[in-house]
């Protein structure tokens, strides 16, 4: 067992208090996002946590980030670390997980089978999207959420985007008739919803490469764009227009088309952004030409309750300087369009627009969302409109801007909540997160036939 330098034994201790009615697995973190969900300390969570992985560069950065909240200037977090590195982690944690709550975020091939089997144990589950990234793994999660309800435990899938504020104030927005007017059901020429997300492979962070492990470019490990960051725009679509309703994929989820195709990546590209000499054997068969055929950028299209979505997703290699991340979302409705926008206008953050589809409905438009903004100050206070040439804004003060690591306290009190309270745990979860999973799977065995 390794312990970070430093810490303290927590046997030392005298165990934990009776209040710490959590204890954190985390297990074989390979994506920084394993880290965030430890970025705060929060009442009923050990500061003692199990971590079972391999040891290896995925494992060493994970320790480096929790060392770097605990010993941080502000706010710093006091986790103590059980450490089971070694070929066997897998085999020990089953044997004795040493907590009760196991969080995932890593290489994705094979998780709902790790999935399946912590549930099996009793285990609660907050494992990081996506859960599956083959359409033959889809009855595996449908068994994942059964047992869940049988064991009586929590299984959660971590959509982080529902706590963005523009995504919530968007949620609002579409469902306000005087605003919106009723959604409509668009063509497949126009369709009603349109979301497109463009990520980097290289990012700077303090002015160095944050390098990516090897396995996160093949598409058998990470999953192509659509299963992999493509999720959260499929839940979003489905929880912004119905929300709280339950969503049956059978009857009301009709998936058309999907495409691929790849960004290429040099060697020296692939150096620089994992800092490997060479491509890994793994990579061998998508080779062409000295570069890596990367199939990270998809297309779908679907019918959710008649109504045509249009999602598409792409990994570009480096941006711009002073660019990063952006994406894009369109809903119509009888009355008007609103869109969110994070380009360069918009200085990379998301802003809602609301653009009316008649010159002659426009004053009737800003009035109602005048009202509702007005209404949404209580929980947003300082919340305004501003009366553009073409559109009216939606002007989000900067204190509700807490940014995507925030979002993963707020998921875990969440989490947390339904842990201590079962019954609070929607219904229509289990159903629209099968959905959401056959949209993004069914739309890359369309893709891949093509």
């Amino acid at each position: 067992m390794v312990m970070l330098a430093g810490q303290v034994m927590w046997q030392a201790r005298g165990g934990e208090a009776a209040a710490d009615r959590i204890r954190l697995i985390t297990l074989d973190p390979g994506h920084f996002h394993a880290a965030l969900f430890q970025k705060k300390m929060l009442p009923g969570i050990s500061e003692r946590v199990s971590v079972f992985a391999p040891l290896g560069p995925d494992l060493l950065a994970h320790l480096d980030r929790i060392m770097r909240f605990n010993t941080r200037n502000v706010n710093p977090t006091h986790w103590q670390l059980e450490v089971h590195a070694g070929p066997d982690f897998w085999e020990r944690m089953l044997e004795n997980p040493r907590g009760n709550v196991v969080v995932l975020s890593g290489n994705n091939r094979g998780k709902i089978d790790r999935i399946q089997a912590m549930v099996q144990l009793g285990l609660h589950v907050l494992a990081d999207k996506p859960w599956i990234i083959e359409p033959g793994d889809l009855p595996k999660l449908e068994e994942v959420l059964t047992a869940a309800k049988q064991k009586g435990v929590v299984a959660y899938d971590a959509m982080t985007q529902r706590f963005e504020v523009s995504c919530l104030l968007a949620r609002e927005l579409v469902h306000d008739a005087a605003v919106f007017g009723t959604p409509l059901e668009g063509t497949s020429n126009e369709p009603a919803v349109e979301m497109a997300s463009v990520h980097y492979l290289l990012k700077q962070v303090a002015g160095v490469p944050a390098l990516r492990p090897d396995w996160f470019f093949d598409i058998r490990q990470q999953g192509e764009g659509l299963t992999d960051v493509g999720t959260h725009l499929v839940d979003l679509v489905q929880w912004t227009l119905f929300p709280d309703q339950a969503i049956d994929y059978h009857r009301e989820v009709q998936v058309l088309e999907g495409a691929r195709w790849p960004t290429l990546i040099t060697m020296a590209q692939f150096k620089r952004v994992t800092g490997s000499a060479d491509f890994p054997g793994f990579l061998a068969q998508t080779i062409r030409n000295s570069c890596l055929e990367y199939y990270a950028n998809n297309r779908v299209h679907y019918r959710l309750r008649g109504v045509h979505v249009r999602l598409e997703v792409k990994w570009e290699f480096e941006p711009a300087a002073g660019e990063t991340d952006t994406e894009f979302a369109l809903f119509r409705g009888t009355l008007s369009r609103l869109e969110v926008r994070q380009g360069k206008e918009e200085k990379f953050r998301p802003e809602i627009y609301i653009i009316p589809n008649h010159t002659a409905d426009r004053a009737e438009v800003l009035s109602a969302l005048q009202r509702k903004v007005a209404n949404l100050r209580t929980a947003y206070p300082g919340l305004a409109c501003e009366d553009q040439a073409n559109r009216i804004r939606v002007v989000i003060p900067d204190r509700f801007r807490v940014g995507h690591e925030a979002h993963f306290a707020l998921l875990t009190r969440r989490f947390l909540t339904y842990i201590d309270h079962p019954d609070l745990l929607p219904s229509w979860e289990a159903p629209n997160m099968l959905a959401k999973y056959y949209v993004t799977t069914k739309g890359i065995e369309l893709a891949r036939k093509q």
